[in-house]
């Protein structure tokens, strides 16, 4: 079970609170640890499962090294903690608001760490942080994400804050101390990295883009720099703003990055370093999809901001793949008749399909959830089949042959009616629609004017 240690500060009013909202709401045993000042973390220290808490004179942000802290007791060693938790207030004009953020300087340090370095993110903890908070937040309380900012540093571990905000009036509280409090003993079992991790640049402080990528997809969210903060950093292309760019990957445990606001420097800076930027598009797209099939599905097919879209074989599928084509025309044809039947043939046979139109119509090639070359040609061929049921919709008569499907019907010949002197307008419409007309005196029938017609459709 990952161990949590959790940080509190008799500088910060907010966090005296949740401290003594943590010892009320858990079952803890206090030991000594004669090694440190009680100032310095010393003294008393708390343990509970999975968890221990010690209490500093500092400010949070000028703690580095403090995992290091977590040692020695006096009836063993303490476990050395995977996780990191401040409990802390926010401070601003927000209202009340309940945060968690990672700690790190983009460029100068001017309230703790170190000038453009970052502490080791924790994604997964902060995704399980947001949802507590939002679980256990009084009423009237938001939540939310902030970008990265402040020290320390140098951690030792993983780490997160956890905040009150944003005034003295929620310092006070005790519901949101409680709230705070609840929320960092939900991450006691939680381990601080994720499977799938995307470094955000540019927006707000209160980072929205970042929140809505942890709440509505399966990605998590390392380190995030606002456009403030990319302000700090200055010239994406200097030695100095490439080094803090590689941190901000590597503290994060991520090979992605999601850039809000045109960036073009930064862009070509974090590709140059080996990253890859991506849209939003992207992350909810692969949201429930393995990360190499997504990588196998790019490299057969096309990159996901180029049209690749998934269907629904790619959810936790992660075996052989076989890039077939499409029947493009036949495709083409059976959305104008039923285009959610249509796309619903390809989505449940395919794991990923290109397509045009913003992901909206299906194009030429997929990949199939198959390693043998038979068994693509088999589901190729239901595929068809289906197609096929959708053309029977409008069709008179539907053959399937090797090379093609031939699709026949009657339809409305706009030339005959012409030569027949039947002017056009209303008197086209209801031909077309199979009903007679009164033209000069004369009854044409429908039939007089329909053409048998045949439509080819390549396999």
């Amino acid at each position: 079970m990952p161990v949590l240690a959790i940080v509190a500060s008799r500088a910060d009013s907010a966090s005296v609170h949740i401290a003594e909202q943590l010892l009320d709401r858990a079952s803890w045993t206090e030991h000594t640890d004669g090694t440190r000042s009680d100032g310095d973390g010393g003294d008393t220290v708390y343990r509970t499962e999975g968890a221990a808490l010690r209490v500093f004179d500092d400010l949070h942000l000028h703690l580095d090294g403090v995992a290091s802290a977590f040692g020695t007791v006096d009836d063993g060693p303490e476990h050395e903690p995977d996780l990191l938790a401040f409990a802390s207030r926010h401070a601003g004009e927000t209202g009340r608001l309940l945060t968690a953020h990672h700690t790190g300087n983009f460029g100068p340090a001017d309230h703790g760490g170190a000038d453009g370095e970052l502490a080791a993110a924790a994604p997964n903890a902060t995704r399980r942080a947001l949802e507590a908070l939002s679980d256990h937040a009084p009423d009237g309380y938001e939540t939310g994400l902030e970008c990265t900012h402040h020290g320390p540093t140098d951690v030792g571990c993983p780490s997160l804050f956890v905040e009150v905000g944003s005034a003295e009036p929620q310092w006070e509280d005790p519901a949101a101390a409680g709230a705070v409090a609840a929320a960092i003993l939900d991450l006691r079992d939680v381990t601080p990295d994720a499977e799938r991790t995307v470094v955000c640049f540019g927006g707000g402080h209160y980072a929205a883009r970042p929140e809505r990528v942890v709440r509505e997809t399966d990605w998590t969210v390392g380190h995030i720099a606002a456009d403030w903060c990319l302000d700090d950093l200055g010239d994406p292309d200097s030695t100095a703003a490439r080094e803090t760019l590689d941190a901000a990957f590597t503290e994060s445990g991520a090979t992605h990055a999601l850039v809000e606001g045109r960036h073009p420097d930064l862009v070509a800076a974090i590709e140059e370093l080996g990253y890859r930027a991506v849209g939003e598009t992207y992350l909810r797209e692969t949201t429930g999809v393995p990360q190499g099939t997504v990588e196998r599905s790019e490299a057969e097919l096309c990159r996901v901001g180029d049209g690749l879209r998934f269907g629904d074989r790619a959810t936790g599928y992660d075996g052989p793949l076989t890039a077939v084509d499409l029947p493009a025309g036949l495709v083409i044809e059976c959305e104008g008749i039923d285009p959610e039947r249509t796309r619903e043939a390809v989505d449940s046979r395919t794991v990923a399909v290109t397509t045009t139109e913003n992901g909206t119509r299906v194009d030429d090639r997929a990949v199939v959830p198959t390693g043998d070359e038979a068994a693509a040609a088999d589901i190729r061929a239901e595929l068809v089949d289906e197609l096929v049921a959708v053309l029977r919709e409008r069709y008179d008569g539907v053959s399937v042959h090797a090379d093609a499907v031939v699709a026949r019907r009657t339809a409305f010949d706009p030339e005959k009616a012409r030569t027949l002197g039947i002017p056009e307008g209303p008197a086209f419409g209801k031909l077309s629609a199979g009903e007679s007309v009164e033209v000069n005196g004369r009854t044409i029938e429908p039939e007089a004017v329909h053409s048998e017609e045949e439509l080819r459709f390549p396999l």
